[in-house]
């Protein structure tokens, strides 16, 4: 889990910019907010979304996409709901019982263009302490792209 910078856009067409806990999957980003808040009604009528996560200046991922709701309030969940659910539930220590499960809604971001930049090869750079693997950033090379027209 990282925290990303999300931006939605108002109905009168104006950037807003806020922070969301995000998961990278397959891919993809997995993002959570409040049924109520903000950036809900925003992607529920304007489905564009962008993500950004910066790790000072040796890490960054860029994303700009749909985002694709994966558990409706009162309509069917996506097919892969099911898999991040239970991802979701071990990473954050609470079961279909806890509090807060039935006020989120949950995204995944489907990039229409994603980059990632690390000024380390190998994506972990010797300076950052961090040693396991889940530390390591997602690109191969300094610089990474991927894109669907």
């Amino acid at each position: 889990m990282c925290t990303l910078a999300i931006a939605t856009v108002t109905r009168r067409g104006e950037p807003r910019i806020s922070g969301a806990d995000g998961h990278l999957l397959h891919g993809r980003w997995i993002i959570g907010t409040h049924r109520r808040a903000a950036k809900a009604r925003h992607l529920a009528a304007r489905p564009g979304i962008s993500a950004t996560f910066m790790r000072g200046e040796q890490l960054g991922i860029f994303t700009h996409g749909q985002a694709v709701v994966l558990n409706p309030e009162d309509a069917r969940s996506d097919p892969s709901w099911l898999a991040v659910h239970d991802y979701l539930v071990n990473h954050y220590g609470d079961d279909d019982d806890g509090p807060g499960w039935d006020e989120c809604i949950w995204y995944r971001i489907d990039p229409s263009w994603m980059v990632a930049y690390s000024v380390d090869p190998s994506g972990c750079s010797t300076n950052n302490h961090q040693s396991d693997e889940s530390s390591r950033g997602p690109t191969s090379g300094r610089h990474s792209e991927a894109s669907r027209g």
